[in-house]
Order: C-alpha cells, then sequence, then structure tokens
C-alpha cells in the first residue's frame, strides 16, 4: 500500500485497498469511480468480484506478493476464485523471497510455463543485518535476559517476535508492568485495531512492537533498527521475513535469537540452509546498534 501511494504521487495512477474489516458500501463506491490498481485481501477481492463491483474483463495484470505464505495458508481457494474470474491473457507474477518446493507445485494452477526468477538462498539473508544469538538455559529465563538487554543497549525501536497469541499477549503484559511503551499484534485482532497500532508504532508513541508470524511481512518502520527473535520461527522461511523488519532500504540492522537448548538444532539449520553464520552476541553490541 506504502509502495503505491509513492507511485501514485508521480504516476497520477489511482488506487484503492479493498481488505476486510472496512466498509463494503466504501470499497463499492470506489471502484465504481474508476480505479486502476486495487491491492486487497483475497477474500474481499474476490466478494468484490462476486457483487460484480469490480470488473475483471479488463485487468492485464494479477500479482500476488508473498506468494509463499498466501497459498501455503487458507488462502489457496479464494485465491484460485479469484484468478478465475481473470482473462485467459492476464500476466501473472507471484512474489516472495522463498518459495518452498511444495507451493512451486501449487503454482501450475495459476501459471502456464513461467519464467523462474530465483536467487541462491546464500544471497537471501539481507546485506546490513548482523545475526547474533544468545544462550537462555531456561525458557522462563528469556523475559529477565530480554529486560537485561534492554538495560545494557540503547533500542529506539524493536520488533520483537514470540510463536503463539499468549506469549505474545503475556510478553506485553510484562513489559509494560515494567515501565516499557508497548504495543502487540495478532492475527486474532481486527484489521482496524492492527492499522491504528501500526500508525501509533511508525509514528514513535511506542518503542517496542511484539508480534506473531503471521504478521511478520507486513511491518515496514523506518525507525526499527533491531529485530529480537524471542522464540525462533517454527520454519526456516519465516527466518528471512523475521529479521528483514530491520535494516530495510540499506540501513543497518540487528538481529537477535534468544535459543533455548531445544533451539540449538533450528539454530544450525538456519546457518546452514541461508549459509550464513549466526554468532554469540558480543558483550559489545551496543556500539553495533
Amino acid at each position: 500500500m506504502l509502495v503505491m501511494r509513492a507511485l501514485g504521487e508521480y504516476l497520477d495512477v489511482k488506487f484503492h485497498l479493498c481488505i476486510g474489516g472496512t466498509s463494503v458500501q466504501d470499497d463499492q463506491r470506489k471502484l465504481q469511480g474508476g480505479i486502476q490498481v486495487i491491492v486487497g485481501t483475497p477474500g474481499r477481492v474476490n466478494d468484490m468480484i462476486q457483487r460484480e463491483s469490480l470488473k475483471t474483463k479488463s485487468i492485464k495484470m494479477f500479482v500476488l506478493d508473498e506468494a509463499d505464505e498466501m497459498l501455503s495458508r487458507g488462502f489457496k481457494d479464494q485465491i484460485y476464485d479469484v484468478f478465475k474470474s481473470l482473462p485467459n491473457d492476464v500476466q501473472v507474477v507471484l512474489l516472495s523471497a522463498t518459495m518452498p518446493n511444495d507451493v512451486l507445485e501449487v503454482t501450475k494452477k495459476f501459471m502456464r510455463n513461467p519464467i523462474q526468477i530465483l536467487i541462491k538462498k546464500e544471497e537471501l539473508t539481507l546485506e546490513g543485518i548482523r545475526q547474533f544469538f544468545i544462550y537462555i538455559e531456561r525458557e522462563e529465563w528469556k523475559f529477565e535476559t530480554l529486560c537485561d538487554l534492554y538495560d545494557t543497549v540503547n533500542i529506539t525501536q524493536a520488533v520483537i517476535f514470540a510463536n503463539t497469541r499468549r506469549k505474545v499477549e503475556e510478553l506485553a503484559r510484562n513489559m509494560t508492568n515494567k515501565k516499557f511503551t508497548v504495543s502487540f499484534m495478532h492475527g486474532e485482532m481486527e484489521q482496524s485495531e492492527r492499522d491504528l497500532i501500526m500508525r501509533e508504532f511508525r509514528s514513535g508513541s511506542s518503542r517496542v512492537l511484539i508480534t506473531t508470524d503471521l504478521l511478520a511481512r507486513g511491518i515496514d518502520v523506518q525507525q526499527v533498527s533491531v529485530v529480537i527473535n524471542y522464540d525462533l520461527p517454527g520454519n526456516r522461511e519465516n527466518y528471512i521475513h523475521r529479521i528483514g523488519r530491520s535494516g530495510r532500504f540499506g540501513r543497518k540492522g540487528v538481529a537477535i535469537n534468544f535459543v533455548t537448548k531445544s533451539d540449538q538444532q533450528m539454530l544450525k539449520e538456519l546457518e546452514s540452509y541461508y549459509s550464513t553464520q549466526i554468532e554469540e552476541m558480543p558483550a559489545e553490541i551496543g556500539e553495533l546498534i
């Protein structure tokens, strides 16, 4: 959406954000007024097509961003319904930092003889992001370690990832009790609530955003210099999307991974998969942030 807003200023392009949790009537009115680019979620876009508020016969290009996540979760059928309503000669573009083989197999339903542009896995870990780990003997010591880290280092803004909604809420509650200015998000929140939280975080009124993997790809805040994996991700692909929240657009960034004994194998897998080295966090970490 931010990209389209920037492009629209220079190219005189009319665009509309078409997502759930907003007024259907507003969407219909905007679409009837003539829109050149629609940015939306599969469910709401498909709804607009079914209501005949979105005419598909003139659509020239269909772009699926974060394709691996969209096709591997519950959106696959909705996306295919949208695709089936498009003209036969529509250009289809699928984009993602990672594309597992099972997802590539699914794309055969959407594309005919596609051209694949793939980069090597070792080039995926973003330039400018230093990656470290802190070994923590017991899970229950993570919060104390996090507080020690904040006592040691001046962190302007950070995104902290945890693996469950319950842990996100618990961590936010504990940090708030310690007088941190904290926001948190997870997938069970309404879209309007998540939008408000992101506006507050972008404005700097909140210095810490705690969230789950579900929202790892939608966070783009200029001031974020540190990402903390309070839990390592459940799969290798999500790691790159998490740490990519720091060091955006050429800026320097730091990713800090909390690692317990049960995480050590996953840490090795991440290093092997991305052909990278995740070093133990040095004492002088403050100089790197």
